[in-house]
């Protein structure tokens, strides 16, 4: 059966791509949905290398049978709206927060509009929606901020063990192992509200004044090309050479630099939730992050939280500090492994599934 005939469970995203965190989770919740019956992703706009797999939004028509829809909402889009607005099906809302427009406003003032916009929309939404799920508790705070009520909250629908499972490239590992180096790996998109700025200075501050031969990789799509040309200028004018813009990677990649790394690391200012600080903890990886929007509550005691307001010098001491410390290496590997159990201890499949049944 086709999803366009019948009743299903349909997800709507305002943008897919390939690496993009929502995007992930929608492919990991579509495969859990075809499991009870026919489930598609549409997308207002849907990246080339994903196009056949992800459908576009103007191929959702008429329904036959009592469809639900699930709308992850990410950022505003007034198309997207329009349509949400248009259909008489129930929607459950899946909040993974949308980030605020400030971190964009001095590299993409059009981008940053479109996030504002999503705020707005997510609270105009609030009559349609029969069932609303945040990733996080900090992610639930917000919807209830804006009215709504009975929200539940069910973690990510993603294998966070699947990248542990992948061989990785033996090049890779060959060449990182070769280096004899410490290294830090950040994985995730280059975006403002990430800091990677932050993290280049605290490299600065740990080459100049604490000695440290550390690497660091910076790993993700660079999507916009203001922000990453601000950011090569920033390493360019600080004349380190211990810093590296990854790009985009293969899984194959990305395992070898996971396995490679000496601690995962992030300076990032607003998380919805974290999927690469528990990636880290299945290849048994310290962590180092700041105590921002939802990060303590994904890492719970299982890794080196320090406070927002201490600025770079801190985190490269703390850096530093982790390196010269095997304890605390084992420490927070050990209480990694124990809250990825906790986390597993009742799927998150299972609950975004109790949750559909309920309002379907």
């Amino acid at each position: 059966m086709t999803a366009a005939s019948g009743s299903g469970i349909h997800q709507i995203v305002v943008a897919a791509s390939p690496g993009d965190a929502i995007t992930n989770l929608a492919l990991d919740t579509r495969r859990l949905l075809r499991e009870i019956g026919p489930s598609e992703i549409y997308a207002h706009l849907v990246a080339p290398e994903l196009q056949g797999d992800i459908l576009p939004l103007t191929r959702y028509g008429p329904r036959s049978g009592h469809d639900l829809l699930i709308f992850h909402a990410s950022m505003g889009q007034p198309d997207v709206q329009g349509f949400l607005a248009s259909r008489r099906e129930p929607i459950v809302l899946v909040y993974h927060n949308v980030t605020p427009g400030r971190f964009f406003d001095p590299y993409d003032p059009l981008f940053a509009d479109l996030l504002a916009r999503g705020r707005r929309e997510v609270e105009a939404l609030r009559p349609q929606v029969v069932g609303a799920i945040a990733v996080s508790e900090y992610n639930a705070r917000e919807l209830e901020a804006m009215g709504y009520r009975d929200v539940r909250v069910i973690p990510p629908v993603v294998d966070v063990r699947r990248l542990a499972r992948v061989a990785p490239r033996e090049s890779t590992m060959q060449h990182f192992a070769s280096l004899g180096r410490p290294i830090m790996l950040s994985v995730g998109q280059l975006m403002p509200h990430k800091r990677p700025d932050f993290l280049v200075e605290m490299m600065h501050i740990a080459e100049t004044y604490l000695e440290s031969r550390a690497l660091l990789l910076l790993v993700g799509h660079q999507r916009l090309e203001r922000f990453t040309r601000a950011i090569r200028e920033q390493i360019q004018e600080l004349d380190l050479e211990g810093v590296h813009l990854v790009g985009a990677v293969d899984d194959a990649d990305l395992a070898a630099m996971y396995r490679s790394a000496h601690a995962v690391v992030t300076a990032s200012e607003h998380e919805g939730f974290c999927i690469p600080l528990l990636e880290a903890m299945t290849f048994s990886k310290p962590v180092v992050a700041r105590a921002c929007a939802a990060i303590p509550e994904t890492v719970g005691d299982a890794a080196l939280l320090l406070p927002p307001e201490q600025g770079p010098t801190f985190f490269a001491e703390a850096v530093c500090e982790l390196f010269n410390r095997p304890p605390l290496q084992r420490a927070l590997v050990d209480n990694g492994n124990r809250r990825l159990v906790q986390l597993e201890a009742r799927p998150p499949d299972v609950a975004m599934l109790e949750v559909l049944l309920e309002v379907a």
